[in-house]
């Protein structure tokens, strides 16, 4: 997979997924809360499936391999 989510973009993600699933886990926002795995591991994983198709990259390493 090649890498498309740098600086920014990836803190940002990680921190809303923490945020959703720290607010289902308490039963703020219900079970929506739990699709913050999804900006959550693609900040991790540094690679995001829907940049890819749209040819996106937000990495200044322009599309290193991982």
């Amino acid at each position: 997979m090649k890498i498309n989510v740098g600086g920014i973009d990836r803190i940002l993600r990680i921190v809303v997924g923490i945020v959703l699933i720290a607010l289902a886990l308490m039963g703020t926002i219900g079970a929506w809360g739990w699709i913050g795995i999804v900006p959550l591991a693609t900040g991790l994983l540094k690679t995001c499936p829907l940049y890819s198709i749209l040819g996106i990259n937000t990495c200044p390493s322009k599309g290193s391999a991982a």
